[in-house]
């Protein structure tokens, strides 16, 4: 009779649980990958989704299609919600429990609202697909109740967070405002439609050299972002933002808060007896090993060691997932363990729209505008799990990027709010002007930035 392989168990099929389990390919186990989704999301660009420049499926992927080249690995949708590590079985909701010999946990971390009032039921996070077209669907019907009830409102989009995401955000709804919206919705002048940043820090990106941190700042401010630096969010309203700087406070009138503003773990992963350090994260020794239990690993944002911690990004995570595949073949096939896990820093990057980027990529000079910007595209296009992906998010990013005439959007339910007060429709509205090209930019930003006599009362600014 055959002798049963070691089962190895990894939960969260995100970079770090999809590396590990590919590095398993010809190892002598037998794996079970649980995730609650039935796909890989791509979170870098989920802001892309989220402002209609991708569709959903351009950054998702099947995750039960791993079995089409690695036969050992089957897929199981469930959430956890226990662990014993005595009797080493994981239980998943729906009454379902999962033995394991080995396990990892590759689950990743949620929004970290900081215990601001009203954060978490008033703003909206980008850190899965469900939101990110919720944004895309709660801006497109912001802005036809708007172009319908009256396009002269001030409207504002605030994005609170200056990390990558936030200034990828708020810089795509930045050039929609200014490139398409003058043709799509002649309704509403863009001079009535600001974006705003809000930052805690003096800096935006702040993990990066201080010139291109600059450089990020002028390029936002050049596409009309109301940037808003040592300013912090005391509360989050249904219609709005408070904000404080320098002991003044201001409310900014908002129907649309984007939350790009840190990460925490998820409040159930203390119930599943792991040693937590700073930050909520599990701690791992210099294998990635949780600390007290020798069959247990964790990977990715959720882990840390506290030695050596790392950014949470997604190439920790990918090259964490590879050691501990390779630590688990070859104690199973009685190896010698490798050495222990050094991470490998390959740079890191943020865009702020069409032909501007930084690159920080250490020993290399560091890298903005179109250089890095090219840089940006081809790494996010080729780092896409399947060919389907990189071919449809190739496609779409060229016709966003380089069709100039192209103003046609990837829109969904978009819900009318309409005015109870009578409206006629007689004729076309007047065509509006598009946001001046390359040259003209700061002065079409001044413009869109200056503020209207309902953004003077008490700035902070």
């Amino acid at each position: 009779m055959k002798e049963k392989r070691p089962h190895v168990v990894v939960i969260g099929g995100g970079f770090g649980g999809l590396a590990t389990v590919r590095s398993l390919a010809k190892a002598d186990v037998d794996i079970t990958l649980i995730d609650r989704h039935t796909y890989n999301t791509f979170q870098p660009l989920l802001y892309q989704v989220a402002t209609a420049s991708l569709n959903p499926g351009d950054i998702t992927w099947f995750l039960r299609a791993i079995r089409a080249k690695q036969s050992n690995v089957r897929f199981v949708r469930g959430t956890v919600l226990s662990m014993s590590h005595d009797s080493q079985e994981v239980v998943l909701d729906g009454n379902v429990t999962v033995k394991y010999d080995y396990l990892v946990i590759a689950c990743g971390v949620t929004a970290n609202f900081f215990g601001i009032p009203g954060a978490a039921e008033h703003s909206l996070p980008l850190y899965r697909r469900s939101q990110a077209l919720a944004l895309r669907d709660r801006m497109f019907a912001t802005l036809e109740t708007s172009a319908m009830n009256d396009g002269d409102r001030e409207l504002r989009m605030i994005v609170v967070g200056g990390g990558p995401t936030g200034v990828e955000t708020a810089g795509a709804l930045a050039e929609m405002r200014n490139m398409d919206m003058p043709v799509t919705y002649p309704e509403i002048p863009a001079s009535k439609v600001h974006v705003s940043l809000v930052e805690m820090s003096p800096n935006v990106l702040g993990p990066f050299h201080p010139s291109l941190r600059d450089y990020a700042a002028d390029a936002l401010r050049s596409r009309g972002v109301d940037l808003r630096l040592e300013t912090a969010v005391k509360e989050v309203r249904a219609d709005g933002v408070l904000v404080e700087r320098e002991g003044e406070q201001e409310f900014l009138e908002s129907e649309i808060v984007v939350w790009a503003s840190g990460v925490t773990v998820h409040p159930s992963v203390a119930s599943w007896g792991l040693p937590q350090g700073r930050g909520g994260r599990i701690e791992v020794d210099e294998h990635q090993r949780v600390r007290g239990l020798p069959n247990v690993f964790a990977i990715g944002d959720i882990s840390v060691n506290p030695n050596d911690a790392l950014p949470q990004l997604a190439q920790p995570a990918l090259q964490e997932g590879q050691h501990v595949g390779k630590v688990i073949a070859r104690e199973v096939s009685g190896s010698a363990t490798p050495k222990p896990f050094r991470y490998r820093d390959k740079g890191t990057m943020a865009t702020i729209g069409r032909a501007s980027a930084i690159a920080q990529v250490k020993g290399l000079p560091r890298q903005k505008g179109f250089v890095a910007w090219f840089i940006w595209v081809v790494v996010h296009v080729a780092s896409h799990l399947g060919y389907r992906n990189r071919i449809a998010t190739m496609t779409n990013l060229t016709l966003k990027y380089f069709g100039w005439r192209s103003h046609n959007a990837i829109v969904g339910e978009t819900p009318l709010v309409v005015s109870r007060e009578p409206k006629l429709i007689e004729s076309n509205p007047p065509a509006a002007t598009p946001a001046p090209r390359k040259g003209r930019r700061a002065t079409a930003a001044s413009a869109l930035s200056s503020p209207s006599p309902s953004d003077s009362v008490d700035s902070a600014e």
